[in-house]
């Protein structure tokens, strides 16, 4: 007869013995902002469709009001990994000590981002917005350098002022509190169809934006050190989760459910706003010109040497142009 201590020995070994899938998935929280945005997809879409789970990952996701949110979330260690970070932020933040490293690419340059006014506003340009107010999610994000960048590019004297989601924004705008909106797809397609409002630039206005990465996928460093393996999984289904958005249209119809829009707008804002190579995870582009708009926007006071960038870049799928 076996005794006690005899069986928990032979139950260890037969643990050991069995795949890993078979053991408990390892469990990794994750904190994205504009959570219906196309871009903002793969973790819940990957989730959902069971793809980080053949990777051994489970998901708990935190929706957040911006970039800047995500990357607190991540620097106090709330969450494992942060999604969507404004590059120049997350700079500005690792050169001041805080603990997040960059381990992939979340967007090459700002095709997705509009900005907008009601339909019976005076503005018809930027250049129409000296005084008046123009919107960001929030302090540090991709948003936040972009509104910098337009500002500078029109000569415009507007002001910059943090709004949060997309959502939120609308509805600051359409109740006169600011006078100039951000949003990205699908919110918005369907007021700019009717003629609610009407877009006044866009993030591709910025030429030295268009081939930079200008939202990254960040870790915090602590986790990084003790999930090693179950963040570079977490990074290898999130690649994977990207090439089954756009080769399957079940995904489409998932996405548009959870956002709760027509398949037809979630298929217009992946198609015209969010090319794939935009998305790919591993994606490194323009870091030279980044750190130099981001000691312009005095997010840096100097740029990071190239021993701090080798020590801030970890991706975890090899890094392509």
């Amino acid at each position: 007869m076996f005794r006690p201590a005899s069986l928990l020995i032979l139950g260890c070994s037969v643990a050991l013995l069995l795949p890993h899938r078979a053991c408990a998935d390892d469990l990794l929280k994750v904190a994205t902002g504009a959570p219906a945005n196309w871009e903002n997809q793969p973790a819940p879409l990957g989730h959902q469709a069971g793809i980080f789970k053949k990777h051994g990952i489970s998901l708990e996701i935190l929706a957040t009001q911006g970039s800047g949110e995500t990357m607190q979330a991540a620097i106090a260690a709330s969450v494992d990994v942060g999604i969507g970070v404004g590059t120049y932020g997350a700079f500005a933040a690792f050169a001041n000590g805080a603990p997040i490293r960059a381990i992939g690419n979340q967007t090459t340059g700002a095709h997705d981002l509009y900005w907008y006014v009601r339909a019976d506003s005076p503005i018809r340009s930027l250049k129409d917005a000296n005084g008046k107010s123009i919107a960001f999610s929030s302090t540090g994000s991709s948003t936040n350098l972009i509104v910098l960048a337009l500002i500078k590019q029109f000569g415009v004297a507007a002001s910059p002022t943090a709004t949060g989601s997309p959502a939120s924004t609308y509805t600051a705008v359409m109740s006169g509190q600011i006078d100039v909106g951000w949003s990205s797809p699908p919110l918005g397609v369907e007021a700019l169809e009717q003629g609610r409002i009407r877009i006044v630039a866009r993030g591709s206005d910025v030429p030295s934006l268009q081939d930079q990465t200008v939202r990254i996928i960040v870790a915090n460093a602590g986790a990084l050190a003790d999930k090693q393996d179950a963040i570079h999984r977490f990074m290898q289904a999130y690649a994977e989760t990207v090439d089954w958005m756009y080769a399957d249209d079940a995904a489409l119809r998932m996405y548009a459910a959870s956002a709760k829009i027509p398949f037809e707008v979630a298929k217009r804002a992946r198609d015209e706003f969010y090319p794939k190579n935009n998305l790919r995870p591993d994606r490194l582009s323009g870091v030279d010109q980044a750190m130099g708009d981001a000691v312009a926007m005095k997010f840096l006071s100097t740029p990071l040497t190239k021993q701090q960038l080798d020590a801030f870049f970890q991706y975890q799928l090899p890094a392509t142009p």
